[in-house]
């Protein structure tokens, strides 16, 4: 199973095509619109989540609410679109930098020389247009898609803030349940009232200062089998898999799985998880510091990823930069931008970390329709309860 994306943050839509994807696996379209509605929301965001209210329109694949098995392409319009005609149209244009909006100041923490040297573009808006973090609205999107699948073998997904700048959340541990109710109230995906509190003046203070804020997110993917990914080629590991998912989001620095860095401070003895047996349970971890994996493969235990997003590159205090073409220090121009984006980051991670578990999850139950994914799930189940 694979997707691409395609379209640019001013551009009239963004689309994407998955490939792959099995039949008669029903699609509740609320859903997808409320998983793109989720990545909208955040104390912090900026005034363009007040501009686009993210629709998205399945235009192939889907027929009488059940996938095809044929390729799903799904639309989302950008509002906002009504404003660039001009300066976004596909043909060219008459007209000063100015009419053109041309972009000859690179931003620092953005692609916007990186992407003009590398592809020889002396109109930075070229590469800004397509490197913005908006392009993972389709990324959504397709997660949205890909856990309607988990989600037809008890498969849940959720996350959560654990850190924005200096504040950090006290640690609870919740059923998966109550974590997404929590979460879905808070304006922060916080599970912590006081930290939530703390969080929203510190997101306060930077905006009054023209700065902005980074921070960790947690995603927890429950009800997983044993056995996804596999140990045999580097490539087909899973947790390297969503390590390499979760790096692709714009603005995200690191990953860790389980305990992840700490286990660096600690002995084995408090690191490995403990191998456990019962007739109910069969096989089971006495803890979960691994974070659901061993080996590259799940353990059945549930999967538990972190991700840092740094804070956002866009600053109304703007950073020294060098003009393209006078190459002269001048100040870095500043396009619309958030002061925080972290809540609305975790809702990102959560669907690509989903779309990686699905991919792995068809790997290893593959079949083209929903009815032979289950035979061949349900029969490798009763494997593991034998063995």
């Amino acid at each position: 199973m694979r997707y691409l994306t395609a379209g640019e943050t001013h551009g009239p839509q963004l689309t994407a095509i998955i490939e792959g994807f099995p039949s008669n696996v029903t699609i509740d379209f609320e859903e997808v619109n409320f998983q793109l509605a989720r990545r909208q929301k955040g104390y912090g965001r900026g005034r363009r989540m007040q501009i686009e209210k993210d629709t998205a329109n399945i235009v192939g694949g889907v027929r009488h609410g059940k996938t095809t098995g044929a390729p799903i392409a799904l639309v989302v319009e950008n509002n906002d679109w009504k404003h660039w005609t001009s300066v976004m149209n596909i043909e060219p244009i008459e007209g000063n930098d100015e009419t053109k909006r041309r972009v000859n100041r690179p931003r620092p923490g953005h692609a916007d020389l990186n992407g003009g040297l590398k592809y020889n573009q002396k109109d930075l808006r070229n590469i800004l247009e397509r490197s913005s973090a908006r392009e993972t609205t389709m990324r959504v999107a397709t997660g949205a898609v890909a856990r309607q699948l988990l989600s037809a073998f008890g498969i849940k997904v959720a996350s959560q803030v654990i850190r924005i700048g200096e504040v950090e959340v006290k640690r609870q541990e919740l059923p998966i349940d109550e974590l997404i109710r929590i979460t879905e109230e808070s304006p922060l995906r916080v599970v912590d009232k006081e930290a939530e509190a703390q969080m929203i003046a510190a997101i306060d203070a930077a905006k009054e200062e023209g700065d902005t804020l980074g921070g960790i997110v947690e995603c927890v993917i429950e009800g997983v089998p044993v056995g996804l990914g596999s140990h045999v080629q580097w490539d087909r590991k899973l947790d390297g898999r969503i390590a390499q998912a979760v790096l692709s989001i714009q603005a995200f620095k690191g990953c860790e799985i389980g305990i992840g860095f700490e286990a660096a401070k600690l002995r084995g003895s408090k690191v490995h998880d403990e191998i456990m047996y019962n007739e109910e349970q069969g096989f089971y971890r006495a803890s979960n510091r691994a974070g659901g994996f061993e080996g590259g493969m799940t353990t059945g235990e549930p999967i538990v990823v972190r991700g840092v997003m740094k804070p956002i590159s866009t600053l109304y205090k703007a950073l020294q930069s060098v003009d393209i073409d006078t190459k002269e220090a001048f100040t870095a121009q500043v396009e619309r931008s958030d002061t925080c984006a972290v809540a609305a980051a975790g809702v990102i991670m959560e669907n690509i970390v989903a779309w990686e578990v699905a991919n792995a999850f068809l790997d290893k139950f593959g079949g083209d329709s929903l009815e032979e994914i289950r035979n061949n799930y349900n029969s490798f189940l009763a494997q593991v309860k034998s063995y």
